[in-house]
């Protein structure tokens, strides 16, 4: 009897232990998540905005460049700083004060009365926004471990949720109110999302590695491997923005009309959030070499395609290259944590978030001068080149990685 009596509770125990860490990874990704939503929407939602302050401020174009860049320049260089902080003081706390600060800072910009004012408030909330990719993202990464690939693809599609839902709500609420009100608005919902990640948000302390999993690690996480992984995601963030620079003027050029050229970029960033959603667990089972190599050369492929087709039939391919174009982002992130150690995910997922931000900011700006050369046809070519350059990188990543 006292086998039977003694082990009862213990199995008991392991369940409630089992049940008690699968409801602790549940809130870490559904709370990082919400995270992500809110603080791209929060980045996505000046776009929004710019054409109100051009009119309150009198600012011209370059004005309005230089507002943007504050913003997204102080969240890229500030991520690395954030991971420190977390160290410090705990991811919970670090990301829930992160979010509170880039809420605070869109209320200040409410109340700023100059262009000075509003890119000081514009970069206090850039600052807060730094916290959230390498924290969010590697709070995942350690709740998951080695499963972490597909929720780490839940956790990039949230991101384009966010990217559609906030500057589409600044949007109807500046129809209905002053866009200081609206942004006050939107500020209060930052503070509430600040304040259920202090509160909920669990600590996910740093894991050792089984015997088993430490020689995979010594060997896997090597900065070769990263600084591959690194080049391919920069690479693959300038395709992505260097087409999306031209793809207005290539449909205008097949005559598509005003009205339907919003419905022709909403099929590519339709596409493109359920390419992040789908391709983050086809790689946990293609593999990461093979899904990057669908992906990437589908890319090239369907660039070619809408480049040559008639405009009809590049419309219907649209949405497909939405999802090549983002489908290699959720590999990339998934494949983060598998190179670096446990106790560095933080700082691996900072650098790679720096290299992809800065990508996104500078590779419009090299082939547009490139598409002043040789004109909009051409960069476009070069944009389908650079996706195929990542493929022999892919296959050097190859021998790094815990299996392809």
């Amino acid at each position: 009897m006292r086998p039977f009596s003694s082990s009862l509770p213990t199995t008991a125990a392991a369940n409630a232990s089992g049940n008690s860490s699968s409801v602790s990874r549940a809130r870490v990704l559904w709370l990082s998540c919400t995270a992500h939503a809110l603080h791209d929407g929060y980045t996505d939602m000046i776009y929004a905005l710019l054409p109100v302050w051009q009119t309150d401020f009198g600012l011209g174009y370059g004005a309005l460049a230089i507002v943007r860049g504050v913003y997204a320049g102080t969240m890229a260089t500030l991520q690395l700083p954030a991971g420190r902080l977390a160290r410090a003081w705990g991811t919970p706390l670090t990301l829930a004060l992160g979010t509170l600060l880039a809420a605070l800072g869109y209320a200040v910009a409410g109340m700023s009365g100059t262009l000075l004012g509003l890119c000081v408030a514009l970069a206090l909330s850039g600052s807060g926004s730094s916290t959230q990719h390498p924290l969010a993202s590697g709070a995942v990464a350690r709740a998951y471990g080695r499963n972490a690939r597909g929720p780490l693809s839940v956790y990039n599609f949230a991101g384009d949720l966010g990217k559609s839902a906030l500057p589409a709500a600044i949007s109807l609420l500046i129809t209905v109110m002053p866009w200081r009100h609206a942004l006050w608005a939107m500020s209060a919902i930052g503070v509430l999302v600040a304040a259920v990640i202090a509160l909920f948000l669990p600590s996910i302390p740093a894991s050792e590695p089984s015997a088993a999993e430490a020689p995979s690690q010594n060997s896997n996480g090597s900065r070769s491997g990263f600084s591959l992984l690194f080049t391919i995601g920069v690479l693959d963030t300038a395709v992505r923005m260097g087409l999306l620079t031209f793809l207005p003027f290539l449909l205008k050029a097949k005559g598509i009309s005003p009205p339907m050229m919003g419905t022709a970029l909403a099929l590519v960033f339709i596409g493109g959030a359920a390419g992040k959603f789908v391709c983050g667990w086809l790689g946990a089972r293609m593999g990461v070499i093979g899904t990057v190599f669908a992906t990437e050369g589908g890319t090239a492929a369907l660039i070619l395609a809408v480049l040559y087709l008639p405009l009809t039939p590049a419309l219907i391919l649209l949405p497909l290259l939405g999802a090549m174009l983002n489908g290699t982002s959720s590999v990339l992130y998934g494949t983060v944590p598998e190179l670096t150690s446990v106790e560095r995910t933080e700082r691996a997922f900072a650098l790679f978030y720096t290299g992809t931000i800065a990508s996104g900011a500078l590779s419009p700006v090299a082939y547009g001068f490139l598409g002043d050369g040789i004109g909009a046809h051409g960069a476009t070519l070069a944009t389908a080149a650079t996706a195929l350059a990542v493929l022999p990188l892919a296959l050097a990543l190859r021998p790094h990685l815990r299996k392809t």
